[in-house]
């Protein structure tokens, strides 16, 4: 016990002196380093600060990329990149841990540049960005062609060349840098503004837009492979060529575009036809049409001659009907009489043929037929009169035995009202009403004095019979009471 709180030669320090300390050591030690690993867990803060993590397969490094220099960064972390930072070590004395300040980072190797590729062509793809519904058809021959590309490369130079010599049309640069930081950002900004331009502004609206760069390393063209690029393109309503690097070069751009050309040169080829070509082939169709025009009225002439021969002389034809209608005067002068003449031959014919002796025998002959047939027509209307008396007599007792009239001399009476129609009824009749009833033998005028109960009749049947008059009763047998 007395040799631990004996006084130690050992300097005594605070938390914040040995933090400090470990601060400047490390700074001083590793004032700028570059650091190869992998990007894990990247975030960016509200303030635009990046924070995130570098891993190998044994240790790990948290690393930060302020807010001002994540404007600078050619690619933007993402989860999973291999690349390789620069920056300084420093240490952060609020959790005693160390960190890397990134002030720039390069993708490790071509690898990690063609699988951050391949990524994010899936993810693109996936949205529909690529699909071939989206892609526009391109103008035959636009009157404004608009020039994504670097103003000082051979690549506008190639452009405006090819185009000169193919069929001149207006050409419009919108000047942007095809590579380096913000090289992305101008781009896309350039096919967003060919787009905003009015239809009838001072400026015209490009029918048709070239995305052009010349050839270069996959590093190079990287920015055509950026996603605010290729979303640009897609989004363009104005149809877009995109000519980007040498034939075997394939950037996200490509697959967005409306057409890709191998060649800025081709683009230009794609864009225009060739002026001699078209006047050539104009000059040609003329030609042709004017062989068709000429092939079509000399067939029809021949066909119009060939009918023509056939038609008769018109002066043949109407000096042949006017020696007709000279004909037909002249027979309708004579044929009243010729026809006279021969129909009087014919009477006398007739007349000859007809002699008295065979005329009395027809006369008798059809005399006899004429008796015979009245003979036979009166047999025939007697036994039809028979049988219709037959069947009316039959009806008429059928008739009769459903008369009213024979109900009536059964002992029934009709009951008829005031207007002549059939009482059926008791329920409704009014006290004091006439009525007039019928028997078999006449009618009686009653009126109605009182509703007598069914019940009542039916319990005294002797009341059905006629009572016998009083010697005081003064009627006069004409009408009576009723009910």
């Amino acid at each position: 016990m007395a040799d631990r709180a004996a006084p130690m030669n050992v300097p005594e320090f605070t938390v914040s002196e040995v933090s400090n300390a470990l601060k400047r050591t490390v700074e001083d030690a590793f004032g700028y380093v570059r650091i190869r690993g992998e990007i894990s867990q990247p975030k960016v803060a509200a303030s635009g600060h990046c924070y995130m993590r570098l891993k190998d397969e044994s240790a790990v490094i948290d690393a930060i990329i302020w807010r001002g220099g994540m404007s600078k960064l050619a690619h933007r972390p993402e989860e999973g990149m291999e690349v390789i930072a620069s920056g300084r070590l420093t240490t952060y004395p609020g959790r005693s841990s160390y960190q890397i300040i990134i002030e720039t980072f390069e993708l490790a190797g071509e690898g990690a540049l063609l699988k951050l590729l391949e990524d994010r062509r899936k993810a693109l793809a996936a949205e529909g960005l690529f699909s071939e519904n989206r892609k526009q058809a391109l103008p035959r021959l636009p009157e404004v062609v608009g020039v994504v590309t670097s103003p000082t490369g051979a690549v506008i130079r190639d452009i405006l060349h090819r185009l000169q010599d193919r069929f001149p049309r207006r050409v419009l640069l919108w000047p942007v840098r095809v590579q380096g930081e913000g090289s992305a950002s101008e781009i896309a900004a350039a096919i967003n503004g060919f787009n905003a331009l009015p239809e009838d502004g001072d400026i015209p609206r490009p029918d048709l837009l070239i995305v052009a760069r010349g050839g270069g390393s996959l590093e190079d063209l990287w920015a055509f492979n950026e996603e605010i690029v290729v979303r640009a393109a897609a989004a363009s309503a104005i149809p877009l060529i995109s000519a980007v690097g040498h034939e075997t070069d394939t950037t996200l751009i490509d697959f967005a575009s409306d057409r890709r050309a191998p060649t800025p040169t081709a683009a230009a080829e794609i864009a225009v036809p060739v002026r001699l070509e078209l006047i050539s082939q104009v000059q040609e169709s003329g030609v042709r049409l004017s062989q068709s025009v000429n092939r079509l009225l000399s067939e029809n002439t021949l066909q119009v001659e060939g009918l023509a021969r056939g038609l008769p002389n018109l002066r043949q034809v109407v000096e042949q009907k006017q020696q007709d209608i000279d004909g037909l005067s002249e027979r309708l002068g004579t044929g009243p009489s010729r026809l006279l003449a021969a129909k009087g031959q014919d009477l006398s014919v007739i007349a000859a043929g007809l002699k008295p002796a065979h005329l009395a025998r027809d006369v008798h002959r059809y005399d006899e037929l004429i008796s015979d047939w009245s003979e036979r027509l009166g047999i025939a209307l007697r036994r039809s009169t028979d049988r219709t008396g037959e069947q009316l007599e039959g009806l008429g007792t059928r008739l009769e035995s459903v008369s009213p009239k024979r109900v009536l001399e059964r002992g029934y009476a009709l009951v008829k009202g005031a207007d002549g129609t059939p009482v059926t009824v008791a329920a409704g009749s009014s006290v004091g009403a006439a009525w007039q009833v019928e028997f078999s033998d006449g009618a009686v005028d009653v009126t109605v004095g009182g509703e007598v109960p069914l019940s009542t009749i039916k319990k005294s049947p002797q009341s059905a019979s006629k009572p016998k008059a009083k010697s005081g009763d003064k009627s006069d047998g004409r009408q009576g009471s009723f009910l």
